[in-house]
């Protein structure tokens, strides 16, 4: 079986054209590897480049990508809505085919301590690459933001490759994890608390304790492997739901979804549509067809479409399945 390994890298800039095409030169030039899609946000002011290759590839279109975002992304001069800690916020590395997480491991763990030796950049491993069990989790490191991390690295969150904070790149958190679907949902009020209390609702770790007693807790669903929070965008002038589902076998797209939809009509809202940041799974798209389309003989396509109405996908921006489909983008490059 064919070696190969997706890469979802995200950056802390959305807006300057530049340096985001900059970035994503930087990929492309990377023999081997194969740019699938890149992802930018205004008022998150960040963006999401997705790429495959094998291994090693992979890991060098990074390293170069990274090397780019540290000479013209300073972080003490951004701003945005989504939660960062650095230039290269985070790096996550997928084994698709030809390699275990095993094996991936250590090879990013060298591209970790490449980071930091040839850039200083400070390095925090999550998911399947955390040396202890409350490292895993992506929010853990991201805690106090950008603003905070200096301090943090002094006293309770020590990098795990590097001493010294950064001030221009901040730190980057990397590891290899199984594929994650980034999902927003958009809601009709223009309340960020609404929306804050949908999130709470949601998510696996349920309300935080100081607000467990608050009339809404009572509600909560505590999906398996939901990750949420809410934002206003102004891209769309909109309030969203964003949502890492990290297993979308464990808590298929279409249950967070109708979830959230029963949430908002519970809290006064509507839910109006979603977006995908970068690419999904056929199976993940599959299955939402599934439960939405009326027949059980539905071809493909048919069952795309329906899962692609029935959760706005469409709303804020054309989804085309060739271009955010995983497989099917993958199949352009043979």
């Amino acid at each position: 079986m064919e070696e190969l390994v997706e890469c979802v890298p995200n950056f802390s800039e959305g807006r300057d054209q530049i340096t985001i095409s900059a970035i994503e030169k930087a990929i492309k030039s990377t023999d081997g590897v194969y740019l699938l899609h890149t992802d930018s946000g205004v008022a998150a002011n960040r963006t999401v480049y997705t790429f495959v290759g094998t291994a090693k590839a992979v890991i060098e279109a990074a390293f170069q990508a990274a090397k780019v975002a540290s000479e013209m992304i300073d972080m003490r001069y951004h701003g945005g809505e989504h939660p960062r800690m650095g230039a290269l916020d985070v790096c996550p590395f997928v084994p698709i085919s030809g390699i275990s997480k095993k094996a991936l491991i250590p090879m990013i763990e060298e591209f970790g301590k490449r980071l930091n030796k040839e850039l200083g950049i400070p390095v925090f491993f999550y998911e399947d690459s955390a040396k202890h069990a409350k490292r895993r989790n992506l929010a853990n490191h991201r805690s106090g933001g950008y603003e905070h991390l200096a301090e943090r690295m002094q006293k309770s969150w020590k990098a795990d490759i590097g001493k010294s904070f950064n001030p221009a790149t901040g730190g980057t958190v990397c590891g290899v994890r199984d594929f994650l679907l980034a999902f927003n949902v958009n809601l009709s009020t223009k309340s960020v608390a609404v929306g804050r209390e949908i999130a709470y609702s949601l998510r696996e770790s349920g309300w935080p304790k100081h607000q467990s007693k608050h009339i809404m807790a009572k509600r909560a669903m505590k999906l398996k492997a939901v990750k949420a929070i809410a934002w206003h965008i102004s891209d769309f002038d909109k309030v969203q739901v964003s949502i890492n589902l990290t297993n979308y076998l464990n808590t298929p797209l279409f249950k967070v979804f109708d979830s959230c939809r029963i949430l908002a009509e519970e809290s006064g809202t509507q839910v109006s549509g979603s977006e995908l940041i970068g690419l999904i799974p056929l199976e993940a798209i599959l299955a939402c067809g599934r439960h939405y389309h009326p027949n059980d003989d539905a071809t493909e396509s048919e069952l795309i479409e329906s899962a692609i109405n029935e959760l706005g996908l469409n709303e804020l921006a054309t989804f085309d399945p060739q271009k955010r489909i995983l497989e099917y983008r993958m199949s352009a490059y043979g």
